[in-house]
């Protein structure tokens, strides 16, 4: 189901759940991430599922996401605090990173116009996310936000994934679910 209109970037706590219709498929993206075919393939195979626990804890937004691609049990954790400083993560898809996250403008990202086109409210503030590999080589930069696709309102990710001189865009869309 599209995302009801209270549920915002300050209100994401929810289920949310990857609609493949409409998102891009990010199969050469992973592959870039060093994901192996077998895992690969049983995500494209999934439902992924994603459920969000977003507070305020020391003036700081938490934004507490546990991925889960069924059936399979594949899991993975992400656990942003928006400071726009490095977090260490040890990822079980992904492998060891650190990542940033942070409140942003779209005028303020220096990036690709795809993380800046699109969105429903061209204006207020997004989530901006960085990640780099500590031993693969590739860097992901995505903006978070809401747009109208056919006339519905959806949360969405757009994703750009770099290493070396390759690079891969992908714009993930995901239903409400409670």
């Amino acid at each position: 189901m599209a995302a009801p209109k209270e549920k915002t970037l300050k209100n994401l706590s929810g289920k949310w759940v990857m609609n493949k219709t409409l998102s891009d498929d990010t199969d050469r993206i992973l592959q870039m991430q060093g994901v192996g075919w077998f895992l690969r393939r049983a995500i494209a195979l999934s439902t992924i599922t994603l459920t969000v626990t977003e507070y305020i804890k020391d003036d700081l937004t938490h934004i507490d996401i546990s991925q889960v691609a069924s059936p399979g049990g594949i899991t993975s954790t992400e656990n942003r605090v928006l400071d726009w400083v490095y977090h260490d993560h040890s990822d079980r898809v992904f492998g060891d990173v650190k990542g940033k996250s942070r409140w942003v403008k779209l005028s303020d990202i220096d990036d690709d116009d795809f993380l800046k086109k699109g969105w429903d409210d061209m204006e207020g503030e997004h989530v901006q996310g960085y990640v780099e590999s500590k031993g693969g080589g590739w860097t992901a930069d995505q903006v978070w936000g809401f747009e109208i696709i056919d006339e519905k309102r959806y949360y969405v990710r757009h994703v750009v994934v770099r290493k070396g001189d390759d690079w891969k865009l992908a714009r993930l869309v995901y239903d409400f679910q409670k």
